[in-house]
């Protein structure tokens, strides 16, 4: 099924036909042209044909799983990855974040919350941080500062922390020298942090910041939500090879959210 719109390409990855309905109307109410794939091979085939703006993705297909899907997709494509899961177990969500979805959303869902999820995906930046940038851009970047005890500020676009660097104009991390291959969640919230080296962020907050609509939204986070912010955390910490029991970059405020820490090591 395909519907005329003026935003561009959406493709709906999902096995069940009322669900894949459901979607395609959504999309195209949104005014997206909506082209629909009832398996994996063929959900790969068609964004790699339409190369769309989003791409809905169910975890459970006939032929192999979401996850692998959208390790095939990241590949080669860097369409917002909508995921959609009918387990809402934190394993679950953490997996589909890894091989490279965006958001995800819990089985049963309103055609609304679809709506809103793909609204906040588009309102963030395509560019992957961690991406390699062109040879030019690179060479442009600027020498690594001396370690520093706390966050700090080289100018409006960098942010430093001990020897983590954020570059939040180029979209780039690096720690130690070495590049970092964040999702865009994960380098929203590693910049929310760094720009408030001395606030306590709560979960909800950080909903907010993924939302992009800054800190405080007025509107109220979901309990998915905030489970997404954890798993965010979870992997940027890994990545950051974050001892939980002595963190240099990111604390746990328990019963809150989460601070930058005091001093990297």
């Amino acid at each position: 099924m395909s519907e005329t719109g003026a935003r561009g390409n959406a493709v709906v990855i999902e096995d069940d036909a009322d669900i894949r309905f459901l979607l395609e109307v959504t999309l195209g109410q949104a005014g997206f042209e909506v082209t629909s794939a009832p398996n994996g091979q063929a959900g790969v085939d068609a964004v790699r044909e339409l190369q769309p703006v989003i791409t809905t993705l169910d975890i459970s297909l006939p032929d192999f799983d979401g996850f692998e899907v959208a390790r095939r997709i990241r590949a080669f494509s860097d369409t917002y990855i909508l995921m959609l899961t009918g387990r809402a177990d934190e394993i679950d969500t953490l997996l589909g974040l890894e091989a490279g979805a965006d958001d995800y959303v819990t089985k049963p869902f309103r055609p609304r919350e679809i709506r809103a999820r793909i609204e906040a995906l588009l309102r963030r930046p395509r560019t992957v941080a961690g991406e390699a940038p062109p040879a030019a851009a690179a060479a442009a970047l600027p020498a690594a500062p001396p370690a520093a005890a706390e966050a700090t500020q080289d100018d409006d676009a960098l942010l430093v922390h001990g020897d983590l660097r954020l570059d939040r104009d180029a979209r780039l991390v690096e720690l130690g020298g070495t590049p970092l291959e964040l999702t865009r969640s994960e380098f929203d919230i590693l910049t929310a942090l760094l720009s408030n080296p001395r606030r306590v962020l709560s979960k909800s907050q950080l909903a907010g910041v993924l939302w992009s609509e800054g800190y405080d939204t007025g509107l109220e986070a979901t309990d998915a939500d905030r489970r997404s912010v954890e798993v965010h955390v979870a992997n940027l910490r890994r990545k950051l090879g974050e001892d939980a029991t002595s963190p240099r970059y990111v604390e746990t405020v328990r019963g809150v959210g989460y601070r930058l820490a005091l001093s990297a090591r």
